[in-house]
């Protein structure tokens, strides 16, 4: 493991094109500062990192994090009123969020250089100063049990089978359920729990502040001198993420009226972004199933050539809300990752051949995962995937808030200077065709896992799984013999998961309560 004191990570700066080293050096190697200077910018990024997350809320309190963090980021302060606090920043043309993920909640803005004073001012008060008055309260836990009760389940069915997914991966541990927390959790919290929550984990030695941009000389001992102003002590140590080995298929089926069946699939792994096999994982990663990328294999089987659906993808870190984005998301570090295949919704050809098209691309993306792990991969896919990623990777950094990011979970995984981003081509350089295809055989499997599927008709699917039945398809035009030869062989791989190992629920019941 590739491993540096927290102190030390507090201060990385990332050697990237434009973006040298921030303030004097007793400001940048301030333990719980990451200053990245960029003279000329004329925009300034915050990045406010507590070390509290949902894996800190109370039993029966599931989503107490997200939403002390909604109500600070989308509330009055002691200062001014939401209503004046929207008013204030209206002209400015900004905003602050939040965000909250497993293990942080963080606080992010961007400003105009010319604007930095009255816009910290309002960033600093929501933060330290949050009013916690009932009307927004009301408001924002209204809002939430909207989302529970409609959005998360009927908006995006993609999004619904990976949150399950991983919620079946990490039963027991602290990771097990969402941020957003069930319905009936979040139905019984409280404005008293709320700043019972904040005044326990928003403390001095939790939060890492971080600055990008054209910001001034002295400005990031200023933002750690505002931040220090909370009240002394350190975030509890957090218990370990241990989930429970997985026996074989194991498959959730939830029913819901809709005219596509959404496939996630995956297992826990034992990699994170600070072990010295990352970057070989990374690698393989992306030849297999590169996010959004029309290059990938996965994409390439059962897109291009068979076009069953928009896309097919694999991951080896948290990649939430993949629908909406198109490059990884940070700030959403973890201490215990999962690997995943997410099959986009696979829609009927003709009525009543949905579950048969839906199991085929399911069956054609295990049988892929079992031929790398078999066979490995070749030479020339080494040479055009890294290629590949020395490029694409470069706009990771595109912009400066993701900079900044990734400069705050460098400091989260003790990656040492200059950081992820800039080691990537580099670590890449380093790699040969046998650290991938080593890597490869040590962290992915293909026998035991969750298999979550969101469609109509769930029993049907049920049977037809148990059954063991071979799933062939149809197309609307003829492809090539090559490819319905191929077929043969897809269709009839077996899924060999029996009755008992297969629940079903009803969209009306997920994520109701811990146990649903």
């Amino acid at each position: 493991m590739k491993r540096a004191s927290l102190a030390a990570a507090a201060a990385l700066m990332m050697a990237l094109s434009g973006c040298q080293q921030g303030g004097s050096p007793d400001e940048s190697e301030s333990p719980g500062t990451i200053a990245l200077q960029e003279e000329g910018s004329p925009f300034v990024s915050f990045n406010l990192w507590f070390k509290v997350g949902s894996q800190n809320d109370p039993s029966g309190k599931e989503g107490l994090a997200a939403l002390t963090a909604a109500l600070i980021s989308d509330g009055s302060t002691t200062q001014d009123s939401y209503e004046s606090i929207l008013e204030k920043l209206y002209p400015m043309s900004a905003e602050y969020t939040s965000s909250v993920d497993k293990e942080m909640t963080v606080f992010r803005g961007l400003t105009h250089v010319d604007n930095l004073d009255a816009y910290y001012t309002l960033l600093k008060n929501a933060v330290l100063s949050p009013a916690f008055n009932e009307s927004d309260f009301d408001r924002i836990k209204t809002q939430s049990m909207s989302y529970l009760k409609q959005v998360r389940r009927f908006s995006s069915d993609e999004e619904l089978g990976k949150e399950l997914l991983f919620r079946e991966v990490f039963r027991g541990t602290p990771y097990e359920h969402p941020e957003e927390g069930y319905v009936q959790s979040v139905e019984t919290i409280t404005l008293e729990d709320v700043r019972s929550f904040y005044a326990a984990h928003y403390r001095r030695g939790s939060v890492v502040v971080g600055v990008a941009g054209g910001f001034p000389r002295g400005f990031p001992a200023r933002l750690r001198s505002d931040f220090d102003s909370l009240p002394s002590g350190e975030a509890a140590a957090a218990p370990p993420i241990r989930p429970s080995p997985i026996d074989g298929l194991n498959v959730l089926i939830v029913e819901k009226p809709t005219k596509a069946t959404a496939v996630s699939f995956g297992f826990p792994i034992s990699l994170l972004r600070s072990d010295d096999d990352f970057y070989a994982m990374m690698l393989a990663n992306s030849w297999l199933g590169e996010h959004r990328s029309a290059a990938s294999h996965l994409y390439q089987v059962i897109r291009e050539t068979r076009g069953m659906n928009y896309g097919n993808y694999s991951y080896i870190e948290a990649y939430p809300l993949g629908h909406t984005i198109s490059m990884p998301p940070w700030n959403v570090s973890r201490r215990s990752q999962i690997f995943q295949i997410w099959i986009r919704p696979v829609s009927m050809l003709k009525p009543g051949d949905m579950h048969d098209r839906a199991l085929f691309a399911t069956r054609a993306a295990l049988r892929e995962l079992k031929a790398l792990i078999q066979d490995g991969m070749s030479a020339e896919e080494f040479e055009e995937r890294r290629g590949f990623l020395k490029n694409y990777t470069v706009n990771y950094g595109s912009t400066l808030d993701r900079r900044l990011g990734y400069a705050m979970d460098d400091a989260f995984y003790s990656i040492p200077a200059p950081g992820h981003l800039a080691l990537i081509r580099s670590e890449l350089d380093k790699l040969t065709l046998d650290d991938v295809n080593s890597a490869i055989r040590k962290h992915l499997q293909s026998e035991n896992m969750w298999i979550i599927f969101i469609t109509q008709d769930a029993d049907a699917l049920k049977a037809k799984l148990a059954s063991g039945k071979e799933t062939p398809i149809l197309y609307a035009g003829t492809p090539e013999e090559s490819v319905l030869e191929e077929d043969k062989l897809i269709q009839s791989l077996q899924l060999p998961v029996s009755q008992d190992k297969i629940q079903v629920l009803r969209v009306e019941e997920v994520l109701e309560n811990g146990q649903h």
